[in-house]
């Protein structure tokens, strides 16, 4: 069992919680969410550190190819995003706090980019499983673009299908902690979140 907290300044503009799609399981409620922020590496080594959150995979979403590659998703041809699937407590943590620090953890107000990283693939993005997690992240979008000089452009769509990306990118920074991205790019993201020195092991 994880002995994480929320980041203190997740804490701050969090809203109420929303409980969503929870189910009870031993004791222990579930919900998902599915989000894009750029690499899926960044998203996910994120999220595994903050507590409320079972799990996090990688994967692609939004697009129109059935199946897709990760060579076939780096074209940005498939239309698909690269995203997060979340699996997560709504009990210690909300839906609209999962946004809150989505929207704290990556620029969405870049179209199709997120630093080096270029292409739809890389596009900010939520995919909503039912009505109430579209209007939460509305909410959370709109709170969101009060805190930016440019206007916040990440799309909100519904989620059609969730494509498991490939299990090298699993646990990709955990796995992965010397290589060249997640050095100069992950790391210091996680720093800049608190969360550098947070182990999910």
């Amino acid at each position: 069992m994880r002995r994480l907290i929320l980041i203190p300044v997740l804490l701050l503009v969090a809203g109420a919680g929303i409980v969503v799609q929870g189910v009870d399981m031993e004791n222990r409620r579930q919900a998902e969410a599915v989000i894009g922020g750029g690499c899926f590496w960044c998203v996910e080594a994120v999220y595994e550190r903050i507590d409320g959150i079972e799990s996090a995979v990688s994967g692609y979403a939004g697009g129109r190819v059935e199946n897709p590659s990760y060579e076939q998703v780096s074209t940005g041809k498939t239309g698909h995003a690269e995203v997060v699937k979340l699996t997560y407590n709504p009990d210690v943590i909300s839906y609209r706090e999962i946004l809150d620090l989505f929207f704290i953890a990556h620029d969405p107000t870049t179209v199709n980019r997120q630093g080096a990283d270029v292409g739809p693939q890389y596009r900010s993005i939520i995919l909503y499983m039912d009505e109430e997690q579209r209007r939460v992240a509305q909410e959370a979008k709109a709170a969101a673009g009060k805190n930016f000089d440019r206007p916040v452009v990440t799309e909100i769509v519904p989620l059609e299908a969730f494509y498991l990306a490939e299990e090298y990118h699993q646990d990709y920074y955990d796995n992965n902690p010397f290589a060249g991205y997640c050095s100069y790019v992950i790391q210091p993201k996680l720093r800049k979140l608190g969360l550098e020195w947070r182990s999910i092991k």
